[in-house]
């Protein structure tokens, strides 16, 4: 049964229309994911199906009673009230209820959603408040429940929730998002948004993904296959038509069609084309942190942290929301003094810092102006790029690069930070949520670029497969300001992350415990002092064999010849700077054990 159906609906702001005649339904118990481009027309869709924007052209059809809410993509600055207050603006005028049933059922739902009923909304987490307009939006017994990017500002917990609870209750859904974890769990079936085009797909999003470049093949040689024959009666009609027989007169009216549907023709955005400026060479110790604290009042944010950062390493940081993750990012980058213990930062740092905010793009500005003030040109690598040509490399069209950035969608705004601080030479890229509202594809551009990168990053995420994708190692907040440190990305934390915490626990019970009168102090192995004499000479090995792949590299014979031979190399790049790693850990280790053995 279709609960929302449009019929040939189109919607129309400019030269080109978001929606160009599209047919759409959705039907009970499906929970279909939109994806597209940023600025195709998502929220736009949205709006048009929740009445609260009409098409240029068609019609929505919603059956009597069909009750629609939407959560939208942004907290809105002006609510205020208690909590209660603000779940209860949501109840629908459709449902006809007692009020007591009304106030016994928003009383459950607030129960089982954990939230804080007489709390003033507007000193929330931003987590909290999501979920407390997610319940005004569930207030309603929507039909349709509409989800505007629900995981933008979650933390992981937060977003495990939400899958959760969205899963058992089996709602009918219509949602955007860039979580591809999120859209994998949920996603009965994919509707993209491509130039005014609606297209439905009936799979998951791996499925989607193969038979989307298929298609895209298949266009492409559509394509010129058409140019090439309307070329050829380009040809044919400048050498004029010498008689104007019957067939010859088919022949012009066919070429006429043919210009007609050329014309018609919405070429495909280009993609993305990002580069980090890559700057100087940093030290190979880049952040050292010994025993470090801090604390807010009573409450610890980081205790006792030890930990180094060497050059090139990818470091994800992960924590629930107000856990101290920005703070932690101070302290590492020397813009916090810790409360003891000591941050040691390296030599010829170069950082570059992508706020969770956004604060630095002025609404008031141009997109050009944004990123390059008043000139024309900005300098990259070295050389003098025309603004436009350097923005377009960020997917902006020259209709949008004069508009102020207050029009923006978010993750326009997004990639225009980017833009800005990739402008930047950085050894050290330092990003806060550097994935929220990106669509799939600069998503996974940013991934690779990410990957490729040679400095230093550190980054903080909630995206759990971009974490897996891009990142060496994690520093996690495991409560009570233990920030606990684990190889790998975020499925690697999760497998290790339960035998951790218990050495940790075990750790502190033996600290703890008074010593009996038979007990002997451990220590420190012979077979442990000949594996930290060997150490120097075993880092010396592993430079330099880091160094023999990074010349190959960069020598244009090893992409001249085998076109294996590069991925591979890579490859071996990537599995001996994790042994590096691997190997200062073990470095650090025996040091510490050595260090206890002779103190106690």
């Amino acid at each position: 049964m279709a609960l929302l159906q449009l019929r040939n609906t189109t919607l129309r702001y400019g030269a080109e229309p978001l929606l160009d005649g599209v047919d759409f339904q959705i039907d009970a118990g499906e929970r279909v994911c939109l994806i597209g481009r940023n600025g195709a027309g998502k929220t736009s869709l949205m709006r048009i199906l929740t009445g609260e924007e009409s098409p240029s052209d068609g019609e929505l059809i919603r059956p009597p009673g069909t009750v629609v809410t939407r959560l939208e993509q942004e907290v809105p600055r002006e609510l205020k009230g208690r909590v209660e207050d603000v779940i209860r603006d949501g109840l629908s005028k459709e449902r006809h209820e007692e009020d007591w049933e009304s106030d016994y059922r928003l009383a459950m739902l607030a129960e089982e959603m954990g939230l804080p009923v007489e709390a003033e909304f507007t000193s929330l987490s931003g987590g909290l408040k999501r979920r407390v307009l997610l319940a005004r939006a569930l207030a309603g017994l929507p039909d349709v429940l509409l989800l505007d990017e629900p995981t933008n500002h979650l933390d992981l917990d937060s977003i495990l929730w939400l899958e959760k609870f969205l899963l058992e209750h089996e709602l009918t859904l219509f949602f955007v998002t860039h979580d591809r974890a999120f859209l994998r769990r949920l996603g009965t079936r994919i509707v993209e948004l491509d130039r005014g085009n609606l297209t439905s797909w009936a799979c998951d999003y791996d499925t989607f993904l193969i038979r989307k470049a298929a298609a895209l093949d298949a266009e492409t040689k559509q394509w010129a296959a058409f140019d090439k024959k309307l070329a050829q009666e380009e040809a044919w009609i400048r050498q004029g038509v010498k008689a104007r027989r019957t067939r010859d007169e088919g022949r012009v009216t066919a070429l006429k069609k043919l210009r007609v549907e050329r014309g018609q023709r919405r070429e495909r955005e280009g993609k993305a084309r990002m580069e980090v400026q890559e700057g100087t060479l940093s030290g190979q110790k880049v952040i050292q942190v010994k025993g470090v604290n801090f604390s807010y009042g009573d409450e610890p944010i980081v205790c006792d942290l030890t930990t180094t950062i060497w050059r090139g390493d990818k470091i994800g940081i992960i924590g629930p929301n107000g856990s101290g993750k920005t703070t932690l990012l101070r302290l590492l980058l020397g813009r916090l003094e810790p409360q003891s213990g000591e941050v040691k930062t390296g030599t010829a740092l170069q950082v570059v810092y992508l706020d969770q905010l956004r604060d630095q793009i002025d609404g008031n500005k141009t997109v050009a102006q944004n990123v390059a003030g008043n000139s024309e040109t900005v300098v990259f690598q070295g050389r003098d790029r025309n603004i436009h040509s350097y923005l377009q490399d960020f997917l902006f069209r020259s209709d949008r690069i004069r508009m102020p950035a207050k029009l923006l969608s978010g993750g326009e705004r997004n990639r225009l930070l980017l833009a800005r601080l990739f402008l930047q030479p950085a050894n050290v890229l330092v990003l806060d949520e550097p994935t929220n509202d990106l669509d799939a594809e600069t998503l996974e551009l940013l991934e690779e670029l990410l990957i490729d990168y040679a400095g230093t990053l550190l980054l903080v995420s909630h995206d759990r497969e971009f974490l897996d994708h891009v990142v060496t190692s994690t520093l996690v907040f495991e409560g009570d300001g233990r920030v606990l440190e684990y190889t790998g990305g975020y499925e690697d934390w999760l497998r290790q992350r339960k035998a951790a915490i218990a050495a940790l626990a075990a750790q502190s019970v033996v600290k703890e415990a008074p010593r009996g009168k038979s007990e002997r102090p451990r220590k420190f192995l012979n077979r442990e002092q000949r594996e930290l004499d060997e150490m120097p000479n075993l880092i010396e090995q592993l430079e330099i064999d880091h160094a023999s792949i990074m010349e190959r590299l960069a020598a244009p014979e090893t992409y001249q010849g085998d076109p294996a031979l590069a991925p591979r190399l890579k490859a071996e790049l990537a599995a001996l700077e994790a042994r590096t790693q691997q190997t200062f850990a073990r470095w650090e280790e025996l040091e510490a054990i050595r260090a206890a053995c002779e103190g106690s």
